[in-house]
């Protein structure tokens, strides 16, 4: 694999992490068993095309869309995923670079993959928390079906196109570092104003 492809992918795989980590366990596990692409699994990932770990991952695939579509819960599934997407993006992504370029390499793909995964992540919570300001759901089921399709598609231009991903993936770093303080701000007005009702609530019942 060139060292482009290598690049794209394993930023591929930390920036589509933040957004759907099983739908990423899932899809490299099937491309790694079917042949998909012009690609070989790396030694480190190729445990994700085992048809137990693919089956694990579906299941998990499935259980994450339908939490991902009920306001709330999906902000309540984000943030306990704050724990585990960001370390298997840096996971996956050391493992594609480190498999060609040695350890050194690995760590730094690792420490590279993980910020992008976290920004991912941190933009994807920040803006369903903001959806779920709003009582009615559709919003959160549009939100969902396209980060869904924007994963697929990702990783399929990650795989196939890998200069157009890259380009597409810095504009999106540019983004995030507009974005998630504003997303950041936000929240913290929504949760004081939330704080604010509960303690006007108390004094009143007093």
């Amino acid at each position: 694999m060139d060292q482009l492809a290598s690049i794209a992918i394993a930023g591929g795989l930390a920036w589509a992490s933040g957004l759907r980590l099983y739908i990423v366990l899932f899809f490299v596990g099937l491309a790694g068993h079917f042949h998909w692409f012009d690609w070989t699994l790396p030694s480190y990932l190729q445990a994700l095309s085992h048809p137990m770990v693919i089956g694990a991952s579906g299941l998990l695939v499935f259980i994450e869309t339908v939490a991902d579509k009920i306001p709330g819960l999906d902000s309540l599934w984000d943030a306990i995923h704050t724990f585990i997407r960001i370390p298997a993006g840096a996971l996956l992504a050391a493992g594609v670079i480190g498999a060609d370029d040695g350890a050194a390499w690995a760590i730094v793909a690792g420490l590279l993959g993980g910020t992008i995964t976290a920004g991912t992540h941190f933009m994807k919570a920040g803006g369903r928390a903001a959806i779920n300001t709003s009582p009615e759901p559709v919003s959160n089921w549009v939100a969902s079906f396209t980060e869904e399709a924007a994963v697929i598609s990702g990783l399929w231009l990650a795989f196939t196109h890998p200069v157009v991903f890259i380009g597409l993936l810095i504009l999106f770093i540019l983004l995030a570092i507009w974005l998630i303080p504003k997303l950041w701000r936000f929240i913290k007005f929504v949760v004081a104003k939330i704080a604010g009702l509960f303690s006007n609530e108390r004094a009143t019942t007093a």
